[in-house]
């Protein structure tokens, strides 16, 4: 048996890749190719469009995809959120969608959209969401480049951003934001239903959670005098409690710990000072709580 999985080609698709291979996984895909090989052969991965993907997940053609919350919501899909999984394709954050308007345009409000005309990928989210706000727009489907064609083409843009920086660039500021989106493994009904579907979905899940988390934190391992001891464990933070090992022969203690990666850069001069020796700080691949 095979899980059919949907992943994003385009702008996604790099980071996916360097998310899954961290997870365990080995995909590797030729340039014109739309199916990769993959070092699982429970997977049957196939690439395509993340604004697609929600829809054959939907129609069960796909067991599972990754598609962002947006792109979920603009087709309107029935599927089973198996993860939320914070990544993008330049930072840990999450996109938005977002209303802007030129830098010197009259509209500031939501309101002041009415009767205007709008240009937005997610036609669909972005209707609704005026909706929801008593405003009547004509919301027309762009196929990119949208940010150009304010104000001559269009009095506003719904866009998707991640800092906004496009945006600024394009002398073009936000008057509101409609939804913050993340990236999310999600899966067909059916096949959530499907045991075999359902585990091999989890496990994948906890991987590529384990992963993302890792991200975030660092190991330390150190050498520390018993006499100075409690002293060092008064700072050392820890996911529980920090690890620690007798040298043999001696008066000295092994002390190994997990920690988030920007406390250890005001931490390991603290720990050198407090005594601390042979000091390393080494990454991490994944962590399960």
């Amino acid at each position: 048996m095979k899980l059919r999985l949907g992943l994003p080609k385009g702008s996604l698709e790099e980071a996916t890749f360097q998310l899954f291979r961290q997870a365990g996984f080995r995909i590797s895909l030729s340039s014109r190719s739309y199916y990769p090989a993959v070092n699982d052969p429970e997977l049957e991965i196939i690439m395509m469009r993340a604004q697609e993907i929600p829809r054959y997940v939907h129609d069960g053609m796909l067991d599972a995809g990754i598609s962002g919350l947006d792109w979920i919501m603009e087709n309107e899909a029935d599927v089973v959120e198996v993860a939320d999984m914070v990544y993008s394709k330049s930072t840990a954050n999450p996109i938005r969608l977002v209303i802007a308007v030129a830098e010197d345009s009259s509209i500031n409000e939501i309101k002041d959209l009415n009767g205007k005309r709008i240009a937005a990928e997610l036609v669909n989210v972005t209707k609704k969401f005026l909706s929801d706000n008593g405003v009547e727009a004509a919301v027309e489907f762009s196929w990119g480049a949208t940010e150009v064609k304010v104000p001559r083409l269009v009095d506003a843009i719904a866009d998707l951003t991640e800092t906004g920086s496009s945006l600024a660039a394009n002398k073009l500021r936000i008057i509101a934001t409609i939804l913050e989106s993340t990236t999310k493994l999600f899966a067909n009904r059916a096949a959530w239903g499907d045991p075999w579907k359902k585990e091999k979905l989890t496990n994948i899940s906890v991987l590529l959670q384990g992963a993302l988390r890792a991200r975030s934190k660092v190991g330390l391992k150190m050498n520390v005098p018993d006499k100075v001891l409690d002293k060092i464990l008064n700072v050392l933070p820890a996911m529980k409690q920090p690890t620690i090992s007798k040298l043999v022969g001696s008066e000295w203690c092994a002390i190994e710990t997990i920690l988030d990666e920007i406390q250890a850069r005001d931490l390991i001069p603290a720990l050198k000072a407090a005594g601390a020796q042979d000091i390393i700080e080494y990454p991490l691949s994944k962590v399960i709580p």
